[in-house]
């Protein structure tokens, strides 16, 4: 009985790697560039020129410049103590930032400041309802990871993962107006469909989605 118990875990957990890399086939992991952290717009220019835009070019962003994006948004700044461009209570670290490209979609980790490959499928459109996202190059798919905020309340947790969201989408905010890219905070999600595209757990939640690209000239 033992046996048969231990070969059927075995079996499961084959199962379950060869589904995850029959969705990320043709996919490999990205180490992104070494980010810029140095230069850009003095701050009170970027805050005169932060906004939000809904019309943008279908050309693609650099391997450099995503690598900045990412890091700005919510990569690691200190690296004695792993500590990130965007506050979390509790230093959680709860959110996660999810890359939605034409070619796939692909996971952000910070510690190796690398794209890690999720699903080998142009997701795009599903991101929200507006016709633009299908289009623009970049959509970043913020979800937050209840599992990492302990014991607290779940009216916290909806709480703190909303302002952590928060923090995260203003960095990007500041980080276009820097380098005159058009960006979009998104609210309107299918977030039950989209959750099941991308294979979420239970304990993680599509908190927002925000859209990146150049101008649509």
């Amino acid at each position: 009985m033992k046996k048969s118990f231990i070969s059927f875990h075995i079996a499961l957990i084959g199962i379950v790697f060869f589904s995850t890399s029959a969705m990320c086939q043709g996919l490999k992991p990205i180490k992104l560039p070494t980010p810029r952290t140095e230069g850009g717009k003095p701050l009170m220019d970027v805050l005169k020129e932060r906004k939000s835009s809904r019309a943008f070019s279908t050309k693609p962003l650099s391997p450099q410049m995503i690598s900045d994006l990412l890091w700005a948004a919510f990569g690691i700044n200190r690296a004695d103590s792993a500590r990130r461009t965007a506050p979390s209570a509790h230093n959680w670290q709860e959110t996660d930032i999810y890359v939605a490209e034409s070619d796939g979609l692909y996971l952000y980790d910070a510690k190796t400041h690398s794209l890690n490959p999720v699903l080998a499928k142009d997701i795009r459109a599903e991101t929200g309802t507006q016709e633009f996202v299908a289009s623009a190059p970049i959509n970043l798919i913020y979800v937050a990871d209840m599992s990492k905020m302990g014991n607290a309340s779940p009216e916290d947790k909806t709480l703190y993962s909303a302002a952590g969201t928060g923090f995260i989408s203003q960095n990007v905010y500041l980080f276009c107006a820097s380098e005159g890219l058009s960006t979009v905070v998104r609210g309107s999600i299918d977030r039950n469909r989209l959750a099941g595209i991308m294979k979420l757990k239970p304990n993680q939640k599509i908190t927002l989605a925000q859209t990146i690209g150049y101008p649509d000239k």
